[in-house]
């Protein structure tokens, strides 16, 4: 399934100047994360007992807590700043261009930093601790929330948002199977046990790396521009790794899933005739399901990709839609085999189905949905007409689910006729889904911008995921928190932040070549909607 004439003509690697103008960026990109990681420590997520407070010099960014949000701001937007400058090496078409090696190297730099951080951006990783502690004790997760089970009183109950103390659990049943071995070993010492999330988190960062690499060869893009997208996106650093969220294991798992799904699928234009059964075929599609089904043990999102996956595996036969029948009878038991096994051998059970709706019960201010919500009761109470909020995101919410159901029966239909390549309707299908929800956090469009990282190459797509990123990434204070009552301190910070990236950009700026050498787009990078 690979595509190696698709590199021909390959880009040359980069020349003195365009190297000192990466070593720069890079460098930027670091200091961009140290900032970061020094805010974290009074601007973060921390615990309710904080460790810093009492070491000398650390303690002190604890206790300025403006100062602290100041500081992290200035990193984040250093950060959006590198990884958009790092662009321009990375881009399709140009006739040098950084190399996987130098990406994967850079990635690893920006992370390296925030490893060992209090979590930034939100709560979430300490609601991972408790439910996996009620796990631990033998309790169920899907019917009884951290207060309930562990007691209000309760270190890691503590450190539990207000709203989501008494909700149970929505992960799969493979996460909180992992995080209960994790409570086995961290019991109630919240800083190893988030650092323990953290390194389940850098597993499914691994395998977006090991992924995304691959899936771009065989869609005829360049590898550089993938990882750049996907692996150094600041949504991906930000929140899955300084936010330590399980969808860096869900997404991963995904990704990978595919990978190892497509490795021995022959390709096939549309017209061809269908190629004979390649050795390992059938063998390598039910591992990537497997894959691929235990990312949906861990975020159901995942499940989606099954979808797309037997649109590749039908039109790789002969195309007919009793091919596509097929291929979705045969993941579906690949999916319920799998996951029945997953369910049963946790002893957790089938609890998770009723829980996949906890997070509508948080709306989010990023959400159009909740937006319109706000808006259209905001005008039934100026209007005399009575509070209809809450019942308005309710009708907001289901008609969001149909909207979004709708749009993946079309791509996956568009798909299935050659008119969209199956893993860009993926991501627009991902887009849909968590960009209609009420509860739309930054994090969850890493869905939707990593598979389109694998195959947009030169595409509108690509332009659209890159632009949403950067603003996504920089519109979550660190906290996570909306500073009710200090609403005054965000603007003063995102102020001095804003001053200490200009300057920072009119540094960098004359490292930084303005005209960069083009060669003819890539063979198949805009010819490949009818191929696999």
């Amino acid at each position: 399934m690979s595509l190696p004439w698709l590199a021909d003509p390959a880009p040359g690697p980069l020349d003195a100047a365009e190297l000192r103008a990466v070593t720069t960026v890079r460098r930027l990109g670091v200091l961009g994360a140290l900032f970061l990681a020094i805010g974290s420590l009074g601007a973060g997520a921390v615990p309710v007992v904080n460790p810093a407070y009492n070491i000398p010099v650390l303690g002190l960014f604890t206790r300025l807590t403006t100062v602290s949000l100041a500081i992290a701001v200035a990193g984040m937007l250093l950060m959006v700043l590198a990884w958009l400058l790092y662009g321009r090496y990375a881009r399709p078409g140009r006739a040098r261009m950084a190399t996987r090696a130098q990406t994967i190297r850079t990635a690893v730099m920006w992370l390296a930093p925030l490893v060992i951080i209090p979590p930034l951006f939100s709560r979430d990783v300490y609601s991972y601790l408790a439910q996996s502690e009620i796990v631990h004790r033998g309790l169920d997760p899907y019917s009884l929330g951290p207060a309930q089970a562990l007691g209000v009183g309760d270190p890691l109950t503590m450190g539990v948002s207000n709203v989501w103390r008494e909700t149970p659990a929505p992960y799969g049943p493979l996460f909180l199977e992992l995080g209960s071995w994790i409570s086995g070993i961290a019991g109630n010492h919240i800083v190893l046990g988030v650092m323990l999330q953290r390194a389940i988190a850098l597993i499914g960062v691994t395998l977006i790396m090991w992924s995304l690499p691959r899936l771009a060869r065989r869609f005829g893009v360049e590898p550089t521009t993938a990882l750049w997208l996907g692996g150094l996106n600041p949504l991906l650093i930000f929140h899955l790794v300084a936010g330590a969220h399980n969808e860096a294991l869900g997404i991963g798992l995904m990704m990978a899933g595919l990978e190892l799904g497509l490795r021995r699928l022959p390709i096939r234009v549309n017209g061809d005739s269908t190629p004979p059964l390649a050795p390992g075929e059938l063998r390598y599609i039910v591992l990537g399901a497997t894959v691929m089904t235990l990312g949906a043990a861990v975020k159901i999102n995942a499940m989606l990709a099954l979808g797309f996956f037997g649109v590749m595996i039908a039109r790789r036969w002969r195309g007919r839609f009793s091919d596509l029948l097929l291929a979705a009878l045969g993941l579906t038991a690949v999916f319920v085999t799998v996951m029945t096994a997953v369910c049963l051998g946790t002893g957790l059970g089938f609890g998770w189905i009723g829980t996949l709706d906890t997070p509508g019960m948080s709306h989010t201010l990023i959400s159009p949905a909740t937006l319109l919500g706000y808006f259209t009761g905001g005008l039934g109470i100026l209007f005399g007409l009575g509070v209809h909020t809450h019942a308005i995101m309710d009708i907001l919410s289901l008609l969001g689910l149909l909207i979004a159901a709708v749009i993946t029966l079309h791509l996956l239909w568009r798909s299935f006729r050659w008119r969209l390549r199956p893993i860009i309707g993926l991501g627009v299908a991902m887009a849909a889904v968590m960009g209609l929800h009420v509860a739309l956090h930054p994090w969850w469009m890493l869905w939707a911008v990593i598979p389109l990282a694998a195959a947009a190459g030169t595409s509108r797509f690509r332009v659209a995921a890159t632009i949403g990123s950067a603003l996504l990434a920089v519109v979550v204070p660190p906290t996570g928190s909306p500073f009710d009552g200090r609403s005054f301190v965000l603007p003063q910070a995102y102020l001095a932040a804003l001053v200490v990236t200009v300057v920072a950009l009119l540094v960098v700026w004359r490292t930084v070549p303005q005209r960069e050498p083009a060669t003819a787009a890539i063979p198949g990078s805009l010819t490949l909607d009818s191929r696999e």
